[in-house]
């Protein structure tokens, strides 16, 4: 009897263990698995015409599969620039085109110069977008500027170059180099006097009073530029107030909504610097912190990438708050959440992200925000990110992605298929 109990037992273990790895199996079978990628050493081809690549501020895949990098010339330096010199004192370098249009080969097809700018997007048409002082529309073959969105006159008091983009240089001179400005120098940053810190919060109050978070234009910089065709909008992220999702028509480029942080209707929207002050690992701020990337999902949603708050919030294309998802919560400055894509399988089931600070791509599972694997490190050999700030994804799946900083380049990664 004791025997046959025991038998009975067992046989009733391996049924309940079999159950129990079969649902295991089929659980783990829905589980987003994270993808592996591989560094194209081939890709792209060594540059024509002696240019040398500045800072890469946008990527665009177009319809053809062909790559669009929008970089800064002005962040080369003097040393990178000689051979415009007359005579040339180098073999090398001399600036590029700010657009440049490269192939699935890595041969360069194309480019115009424009004024340098940050964020870009390419239409089913071609017609090239670049973010600057405002969002302005480009015909690629000719680099004709054939429109633009409303923009403020004025432009935010302090807060860097106000200035408008300009393609002016001087031949053969260079900057200071991508670094610079990020540097702290020896004993620290001067402080200003007590007296211009106040008339500087005067100037900023001011401003803020004539041109309300409301306001139904660019009033800053721009981070991103995202296309919606089907529904003929354009959505553009400005840093005004830490950063805003602002809708435009694609067709006539006029302001339709907008929205901030947790959905904030922009009228809702806090003007006080204390609304957006974080701390890494600390408490998220009620308003986005600054650079502010997003893109749409093939489902209807907008994943707005809050970069120096280390966080991603998702919401309708109305601007509904749905969900918010925190990533590398104690990345200091520079943040880790940059530039967000989806992975190419019908229903995006990934996030990929770039992460400026921390030198990865992030792939995160889009249901919950769980992070699912990452790729890459700090470095300057092929597959390293030294300042990783953009990334694109065309349809068979490959990843590109673009560098500031010392970086300066793009690279392509191509999936190993498991």
């Amino acid at each position: 009897m004791n025997s046959s109990r025991k038998i009975l037992g067992l046989a009733a273990a391996a049924l309940t263990a079999g159950g129990l790895l079969i649902l295991s199996e089929s659980f783990a079978a829905q589980q987003p698995v994270a993808p592996k990628f591989r560094f194209d050493p081939d890709w792209p081809k060594p540059l024509p015409n002696k240019w040398k690549m500045g800072g890469v501020t946008g990527l665009a895949v177009d319809k053809d599969d062909n790559v669009w990098v929008l970089n800064r010339p002005n962040d080369l330096t003097d040393i990178e620039l000689e051979a415009e010199l007359d005579p040339p004192l180098a073999d090398c370098c001399v600036r590029p085109p700010a657009m440049i249009h490269i192939d699935k080969s890595g041969e360069v097809i194309g480019s115009f110069d424009a004024p340098q700018g940050h964020g870009m997007a390419v239409d089913s048409n071609g017609f090239v977008y670049i973010g600057q002082d405002t969002v302005r529309k480009y015909d690629p073959k000719t680099g004709k500027l054939v429109g633009e969105v409303p923009r403020t006159s004025e432009r935010p008091p302090g807060g860097g170059d106000n200035t408008p983009p300009t393609s002016a240089h001087t031949r053969g001179r260079g900057s200071a180099g991508p670094v610079a400005g990020f540097l702290t120098p020896p004993g620290g940053r001067p402080q200003p006097s007590p007296a211009a810190q106040a008339a500087r919060e005067a100037a900023v109050a001011a401003f803020r009073a004539k041109y309300p978070p409301a306001t139904p234009m660019i009033v800053g910089g721009i981070e991103e530029i995202r296309l919606d065709e089907p529904a003929r909008e354009l959505y553009a992220a400005d840093n005004y107030l830490g950063g805003r999702v602002m809708v435009f028509d694609i067709d006539t480029l006029q302001f339709k909504r907008g929205w901030g942080a947790y959905g904030h209707a922009l009228s809702e929207m806090s003007t006080n610097d204390a609304d957006r002050a974080y701390t890494p690992g600390g408490p998220m701020p009620k308003e986005f912190r600054g650079h502010l990337t997003l893109n749409i999902s093939n489902d209807g949603f907008v994943y707005a990438a809050d970069r120096n708050a280390n966080r991603i919030q998702v919401t309708t294309k109305q601007g509904k708050f749905v969900k918010e998802f925190i990533l590398a919560p104690t990345t200091g400055v520079g943040g880790s959440t940059g530039g967000v894509m989806f992975s190419p399988d019908k229903q995006q089931r990934l996030l990929y992200i770039s992460d400026l600070t921390n030198n990865h791509i992030w792939f995160l599972n889009r249901e919950d925000g769980k992070v699912i694997g990452r790729m890459g490190s700090m470095g300057e050999n092929g597959g390293q990110f030294f300042g990783l700030h953009m990334i694109a994804v065309d349809s068979k799946g490959d990843i590109y992605t673009g560098e500031v900083f010392a970086g300066e380049r793009v690279q392509r990664f191509l999936p190993v298929r498991q």
